[in-house]
């Protein structure tokens, strides 16, 4: 790989300042080799906040010849280690001599980002730090993976929008449930009109996150408990309040996440909106379960649909003519040929993505905006942090989903931010 070259491509790629149409990219296809990756067309990612879901982003991305992991970032020096090990194992052996050294670890992001030979990153951090390392990524350059759900609050969700825009990144959030074809047939379903006009959307999710006060603990060796915090509010450690556990460690407080609101809501509030044909905006008002009249969270939208938090199984659409619910490995319809009739010519047919990191991979190539765009995830996680702040403050809440704000309610509008610990900010 000439240095030329190299330096060519990542030009280009750190250089798009918008949606550009034509690949920089020339695939292996087209020399007739078809499982063989040339080093220069490689996308070259590095990893930030390899836990749980970071881990699994790994393995996935490993087994993929368009890429090669060159770093990884994580605030557990035994996670980054057994994860840099991980990937030089993997690639070494694929080599002929079975040695491969050429992947770095790092506890601090901002070296990881610094490097001038990364095109994209991956991270899955817990939410609380998002915002500050992808608007950092996207004035470096790079390419954005991002784990949902997208941010911790409102304002960071926009102001990811703005950077993205600014800097030309492309940003895939990962609601990956666009990705899967019941899903979208779903919401071609809903929009072409298959169940006539839609009245009300169901979303089965958990519940809002809390403030937890927990006893401290000797922090472990290796884990920069100071940094895992970051922008948060500082708190003695303790194992529950950083653990990845689904359904409960950090997710569930307050300080870091949102909780099941924002976890789960991330997905499958981010289906009623793309069925709704709400992406990029939202409800007018939201109610809490105040009253025997409000007994579930309720999201009013200036189109008429109502949508309601309850114990549907994955997103249900009800019509004046029928009804479909979807969920992963579900697909229901009433009555059966609403799913059974094919979509025609003049119905509405959506982006078809059938690999949810794929679909990021050909739109860094091709320069334009993925399935789950920053601003769809943006419009989706706003959903939730609203159903959060009803909650919160126990009252309903109006919303102009054009200007981002809260209308009259200046006690309500704090939440749509927090402060950040110095010295971390946007």
């Amino acid at each position: 790989m000439s240095q030329r070259n190299n330096f060519t491509r990542r030009k280009l790629l750190k250089g798009a300042a918008g949606a550009l149409a034509v690949p920089y990219f020339v695939p292996a296809s087209a020399l007739g080799q078809e499982d063989w990756i040339a080093p220069s067309e490689r996308i070259t990612l590095g990893f930030i906040g390899i836990g749980n879901m970071g881990g699994n982003h790994l393995r996935n991305f490993l087994g993929n010849k368009e890429v090669q992991i060159v770093a990884v970032c994580d605030v557990k020096s035994d996670v980054r280690k057994k994860s840099r090990e991980r990937v030089e194992k993997h690639y070494a052996d694929l080599r002929e001599a079975g040695q491969f050294k050429g992947c770095d670890e790092y506890n601090e992001f901002e070296k990881l980002l610094a490097r001038d030979d990364i095109d994209a990153i991956v991270m899955a951090p817990p939410d609380h730090w998002h915002a500050i390392i992808a608007i950092e990524a996207a004035k470096a350059g790079k390419d954005i993976y991002c784990e949902k759900p997208m941010t911790l609050t409102i304002r960071e969700a926009w102001a990811m929008v703005d950077s993205m825009r600014r800097y030309g990144r492309v940003f895939q959030t990962g609601s990956q449930q666009r990705s899967a074809d019941n899903f979208r047939k779903a919401c071609e379903l809903v929009q072409s009109g298959r169940i006539g006009k839609l009245q009300t959307v169901n979303v089965g999710i958990g519940g809002p996150s809390s403030e937890r006060y927990l006893p401290e603990e000797p922090i472990p060796e290796g884990f920069d408990w100071d940094r895992w915090l970051g922008p948060a509010p500082w708190q003695p450690y303790n194992a529950e309040r950083c653990s990845g556990n689904y359904g409960g460690g950090w997710r569930l407080i307050r300080d870091y996440s949102g909780g099941m609101m924002t976890d789960w809501g991330a997905h499958h509030f981010d289906i009623a909106q793309w069925g709704m044909g709400m992406d990029g905006s939202g409800p007018v008002e939201i109610i809490p379960p105040v009253d025997k009249e409000h007994d579930k969270l309720t999201y009013k939208y200036a189109s008429g649909v109502t949508m309601y938090r309850d114990g549907a199984n994955g997103v249900l659409f009800t019509g004046t003519d029928g009804k479909i619910e979807v969920n992963r490995g579900y697909f229901k319809t009433w009555p059966d040929e609403i799913g059974e009739e094919p979509l025609g010519p003049n119905d509405v047919h959506l982006y078809d993505s059938k690999n949810h990191k794929k679909d990021w991979l050909d739109c860094i190539r091709a320069r334009r905006r993925p399935i789950c765009d920053v601003e769809i995830g943006a419009s989706s996680v706003t959903v939730c942090h609203l159903g959060n702040i009803a909650y919160w403050t126990g009252r309903p809440l109006k919303w102009d989903p054009d200007k981002k704000e809260i209308i009259g309610d200046q006690e309500a509008s704090r939440w749509l931010d927090r402060p950040k610990r110095a010295p971390w900010r946007l």
